[in-house]
């Protein structure tokens, strides 16, 4: 069974950096959309940022200039480098990976999380 395995969360100042990892345990065929995501105790989840399968990016408006989402898509991985971190950032990331099969089969991969937090 395909698993995501995330690295490098982590505890960092106002203002530092981190780069998120996210692994597939296998080869996933037909990947159409990578994505991060995170959330905090209470609050819905939140879409950070995604990448297609064509390369073309997109951010949400919190990260936007600070965050880039990347692909390597020989290994099935993906990265998230967080720059210029705030506080407001701290949150537990979420990859994810959709394939689509079919026109009607899709499949959707989600990482454990990773612990990201930003002190002030």
């Amino acid at each position: 069974q395909v698993q995501l395995v995330e690295s490098g969360g982590g505890l960092v100042q106002t203002g530092g950096s981190l780069r998120l990892s996210c692994a597939a345990s296998e080869n996933i065929f037909r990947i159409s959309v990578m994505r991060w995501y995170r959330q905090t105790p209470g609050k819905q989840r939140e879409l950070v940022a995604t990448i297609t399968n064509s390369g073309s990016t997109n951010y949400a408006d919190s990260v936007k200039g600070r965050f880039t989402i990347s692909r390597d898509n020989a290994k099935d991985t993906m990265y998230l480098q967080m720059n210029s971190l705030k506080p407001e950032d701290t949150a537990v990331y979420y990859c994810n990976i959709l394939a689509q099969y079919t026109a009607r089969d899709f499949r959707d991969y989600w990482g454990q999380g990773t612990q990201v937090t930003v002190s002030s």
